[in-house]
């Protein structure tokens, strides 16, 4: 099979993106061959803005039904293979829209919500980010870790702070992830993991989707997809070739405005951290160029069938696990 062939034979999963939603996006979903994607829909938004995101999400969902198709099970995303369109998964990006309320979690896995990340950068009711001190889990959050358990919703701790993410992965009953992270091995950085944190997550049955946002890879924006590639061989060396997968982070779209809201606690607040100029990797620099990195992995000596594990197959279990099907 060439890279192409096994591309389009093969279930394509993004376990992270932010983009600007829209048909554009859409069309390049295709272009790329996605299969589907954990698409953001709440970062700094508490409840009601979020349902907004959600209704706003769902509408461009019917109206672009030609590209793009809801999922709420596994069988939606092989359902979207099987038509040659994207399914699209929501995801919060922070559990703040949960409020103080333990039965928002249900409402939101029923209006489709399936993976939610338990804090992100700062603290919460749930826990602590990772861009300052960590408290760990609060007692509320140990309520809401066993709530997402029961409706199926995944817990993820890309943006959670050590202590927090340490604390999660012992208390789930069910697999966890860090949906969009790149090892500190290759680069130190506060949003990076360790090689213990990884083989932790791992060695508890948990999951790690790898992410190429520019800041957090060590060439910054002089990365290329080979650099990428070399981060998901560096993480798979140590968790192995079934926890694994892709997570992009892909920002498609967005303008500088978007960044300032992202990096300032709860939007508005103080300065996180400041990303500078953000350029994807050379070779994988839009959504439509995902058939690159099937290319590049393969060519870098990775066989077709862990090829297949880590673009895609490899989220289809885990999300099976979590959702309880």
């Amino acid at each position: 099979m060439s890279p192409a062939e096994l591309h389009a034979d093969s279930i394509v999963i993004d376990g992270l993106i932010i983009a600007k939603w829209n048909r554009e996006l859409f069309e390049d979903m295709r272009k790329g061959g996605l299969t589907a994607a954990n698409c953001t829909v709440s970062v700094w938004e508490g409840f009601q803005a979020t349902v907004n995101n959600i209704a706003a999400s769902q509408k461009l969902i019917r109206d672009n039904s030609d590209l793009v198709i809801p999922v709420r099970t596994t069988a939606d995303i092989r359902k979207a293979k099987e038509q040659g369109k994207t399914g699209i998964l929501f995801g919060f990006q922070n559990a703040h829209a949960f409020e103080d309320q333990i039965g928002y979690v249900e409402v939101f896995k029923q209006l489709g919500v399936g993976i939610v990340q338990m804090c992100y950068n700062t603290q919460n009711l749930v826990g602590t980010g990772c861009y300052e001190r960590d408290g760990g889990l609060s007692g509320f959050g140990r309520e809401i870790v066993a709530e997402m358990n029961r409706v199926g919703i995944m817990c993820d701790l890309s943006h959670v702070g050590s202590k927090t993410s340490e604390e999660v992965i012992l208390e789930s009953s069910r697999p966890v992830c860090y949906s969009h992270c790149l090892p500190s091995g290759l680069k130190e950085h506060p949003r990076n993991k360790s090689d213990e944190e990884l083989k932790f997550i791992a060695d508890h049955g948990g999951f790690v989707g790898v992410t190429m946002f520019a800041p957090f890879l060590a060439k910054g924006i002089d990365s290329t997809i080979d650099d990428y590639a070399e981060a998901i061989e560096y993480v798979m060396n140590i968790v192995g070739e079934d926890a694994i997968g892709i997570g992009t982070d892909f920002t498609q779209g967005h303008g500088q405005d978007f960044f300032e809201w992202l990096t300032h606690d709860k939007g508005y607040a103080r300065r996180l951290t400041n990303f500078g100029k953000i350029v994807n990797p050379l070779g994988i620099r839009t959504v439509g160029e995902f058939p690159n990195l099937t290319e590049t992995l393969l060519k870098r000596g990775m066989p077709e069938r862990t090829v297949r594990k880590v673009m895609g197959e490899n989220w289809v279990r885990v999300l099976k696990d979590v959702w309880g099907e």
